[in-house]
């Protein structure tokens, strides 16, 4: 794990807005970003706005590479390897555990 740096969101910067395929916005919690060293790519891990009300404990996890190059605006784009995801899911794994620990 040592190539992953997991980032929470600090204050008001944990939700954005994402525009869909037919442009329609829809605002997500930022759950947690990371950088990954060795190939100097940032991941966005993102879950639809209010679902953390769900009694059923299931959530719907989107997950994006992203850019953010320095006075420019932040660039989303679809994760599209297996070994992307298997990324963010053993990181997601790690932050699930960490946030039942802390309840």
């Amino acid at each position: 794990m040592s190539d992953y740096k997991m980032n929470l969101p600090q204050g008001d910067e944990d939700r954005i807005i994402v525009p869909d395929e037919n442009g329609d916005e829809h605002l997500f919690e930022i759950l947690f970003t990371f950088d990954v060293d060795s190939t100097g790519s940032s991941y966005m891990v993102l879950v639809p706005e209010g679902s953390g009300d769900d009694e059923e404990g299931e959530v719907e996890v989107t997950a994006f590479r992203y850019e953010e190059p320095e006075g420019e605006d932040l660039s989303l784009f679809p994760i599209e390897t297996d070994e992307e995801w298997d990324m963010v899911e053993e990181l997601l794994n790690t932050f699930s555990e960490e946030e039942e620990e802390s309840h």
